[in-house]
């Protein structure tokens, strides 16, 4: 096990986020104080290994766990860095959000333990198991159109009437660094990683993934998986620029909504490739992971061990940090269960 990253550096400076207006302002020191602030309210995850599946892909796998984290998604990094950042007058008036669902409960969990409201905009599509647990924590749901043109106008509205600070699930530099804790926890944990491989949806895991480890480790190499029937990351990736789409299908929910321009600034300056895999690859790994592991994780989860499966020319012979980054499944709605 590596010293903590904290002892690795200088005192961490004090640096204010107001001053921070897009991700290229991020600096080191900003994930180092999200760390600080969200201790009291997260897990450092554990990482789990499975012999099997390094002897079938001829690696050594190291898989974070996100899925043991409150509110059961990395999530809640970003979520509590943004909330317990904000200022008492601003905080008062509450937070507001639009998402499928793992940011929607994890802003929610965040705000009821600062004791302020949490309005979320979901699709009607999100799995009711996260529908369920963003009214546990108490979150406000309004519901809209499984796309992105849809959540986005909805949400204007709620927030025209209610106020409340807009958290962006992951195009805000408050997110990005607090989802840049995992992978420092992860560093800390595994010496000698030559690879980190984590889904794509709007990249806030991924931006955050790159943040940290451009800084503290530059020679791992960052590989985002994302689905093949929301592959826009990958086409992004290879044409230059941001394409997005507007309500791609697939069984990865949490993986449909599109890059922006804070979080494409991290995939296109240090992902090594945006590898895809197809809706049977990411069920078959998700099955795997279950059996194998004897974990409980979401089908966006699963896309990773998909890829890596799926490109084992790849990560043959590599020691491969895995972010499993969420576990809110409707148990009732497996995708092998007919």
């Amino acid at each position: 096990m590596n010293a903590s990253i904290e002892d690795q550096l200088n005192p961490v400076k004090c640096v204010g986020m107001e001053q921070v207006v897009g991700a290229a302002d991020l600096t080191i020191d900003h994930m180092l104080q999200a760390r600080q602030r969200i201790a009291p309210y997260v897990h450092n995850t554990p990482i789990l290994t499975s012999s099997y599946l390094n002897e079938r892909i001829g690696a050594e796998l190291f898989f974070k766990c996100e899925n043991f984290q409150k509110a059961g998604a990395f999530k809640v990094r970003g979520a509590c860095n943004a909330v317990f950042g904000l200022t008492d007058e601003d905080a008062a008036l509450g937070v507001a959000t639009h998402s499928s669902g793992n940011h929607a409960l994890s802003l929610s969990y965040a705000a009821g333990r600062r004791g302020i409201p949490c309005h979320v905009v979901m699709p009607k599509t999100a799995p009711q198991a996260k529908k369920d647990a963003v009214r546990g924590y108490g979150g406000l749901i309004t519901e809209c159109e499984p796309s992105t043109t849809s959540r986005e106008a909805v949400f204007a509205e709620i927030q025209r009437k209610t106020g409340a600070e807009f958290v962006h699930p992951y195009n805000d530099p408050r997110v990005i660094a607090g989802q840049a804790t995992c992978s420092a926890e992860m560093l800390e944990a595994v010496d000698g990683l030559d690879s980190i491989v984590a889904p794509i949806g709007g990249g806030g895991m991924v931006s955050g993934t790159c943040l940290t480890v451009s800084h503290l480790a530059p020679k791992i190499e960052i590989f985002a998986a994302e689905p093949l029937q929301a592959d826009d990351a990958a086409r992004s990736f290879r044409a230059g620029h941001i394409i997005a789409d507007d309500a791609p299908v697939t069984i990865a929910d949490g993986l449909k909504v599109p890059l922006k321009d804070n979080t494409w600034h991290f995939v296109s300056h240090y992902v090594a490739d945006v590898l895809t895999a197809s809706e049977e690859e990411i069920i078959e790994a998700m099955k795997l992971t279950w059996q194998r592991l004897k974990i409980v994780m979401e089908p966006s989860c699963a896309v990773p061990l998909a890829v890596i499966l799926k490109n084992q020319d790849v990560f043959r012979g590599r020691r491969i940090g895995v972010i499993v980054t969420g576990g809110n499944v409707d148990l009732d709605r497996l995708p092998w269960m007919k």
